[in-house]
């Protein structure tokens, strides 16, 4: 059985406050975007205990134990005892680390794909309860539509956010930026902008959908921020990055043409129409 976990970005992200758990709360808006990961069961493990993970494409950091694929398994198997062992193979064509939730949603499409294949029944509010065990972001990918997200990111309100027929350009310097860093030097943000701005004409965004750890995130890292700016000068109706970064895409009518070939050989670059 095989499923095809998919990225997301954010259209704008607000931290409004640490909390006393150590968290954050945020306002933003989840989108799913049509680039995929490969997940697959293949074949129950010969001999109980031997639960594995084959890694393939991209190359991620950490080892196979602390993949969200290995801990989804176990979370169920907990509950569940009778899932037999099995053998799994990831191929990775999403950026790890990236801004686009990659590997929160392999954890999240994990918890789907062993619930169809071995007939738990479990709902979608056990499976949000359990993906939101595996990470903050990890429930949405249960929904998987665009969602006003708020909390530490799994409270979710869907909302009729309808971007089809555009296109979308994403390109990742391969940059890795530090979550914990880029969160201690946030400034925060007043609440309710998000849910406000994502209502208005996307024409209107740019000025009013904001990503608050840009402002950070640049000043260490300029090259990220030249992406923003060149895809604005090529006529984005509107650009971002993606989560703490370090990806960036723009948002273009779908008859425009995009000039990538300026931008080093080892970026990830991706274009797609919604």
């Amino acid at each position: 059985m095989i499923v095809f976990p998919n990225c997301k970005i954010n259209l704008g992200l607000n931290i409004i406050g640490k909390r006393t758990d150590g968290y954050h709360d945020l306002e933003t808006v989840f989108f799913p975007l049509p680039l995929y990961d490969v997940l697959e069961i293949i074949q129950p493990a010969q001999v109980q205990n031997d639960t594995t993970i084959k890694v393939t494409g991209i190359a991620l950091n950490g080892n196979d134990e602390d993949n969200l694929c290995m801990k989804a398994y176990r979370l169920l198997k907990k509950d569940f005892p009778q899932i037999p062992a099995i053998k799994t193979w990831l191929h990775k064509t999403i950026p790890a680390g990236a801004g686009l939730g990659g590997g929160s949603a392999d954890g999240a499409h994990m918890l789907l794909l062993i619930n169809r294949k071995f007939n738990l029944n479990l709902t979608q509010q056990k499976l949000l309860d359990y993906a939101l065990a595996l990470g903050s972001d990890c429930p949405f990918f249960i929904l998987n539509k665009p969602c006003f997200a708020e909390k530490r990111g799994e409270v979710l309100e869907p909302v009729p956010l309808h971007l089809s027929g555009y296109k979308l350009v994403l390109i990742n310097p391969g940059i890795h930026v530090n979550t914990g860093w880029a969160f201690s030097h946030v400034k925060y943000s007043a609440a309710g902008q998000i849910k406000k701005a994502i209502q208005t004409p996307l024409q209107q965004w740019q000025n009013n959908l904001l990503n608050d750890f840009e402002p950070v995130v640049f000043k260490k890292y300029p090259e990220i921020q030249d992406i923003k700016t060149h895809l604005s000068e090529k006529g984005a109706l509107y650009t971002s990055m993606s989560g703490t970064g370090s990806s960036v895409y723009g948002i273009f009518t779908g008859d425009n043409k995009i000039d990538i070939d300026i931008f080093p050989a080892n970026y990830f670059i991706k274009e797609m129409i919604l």
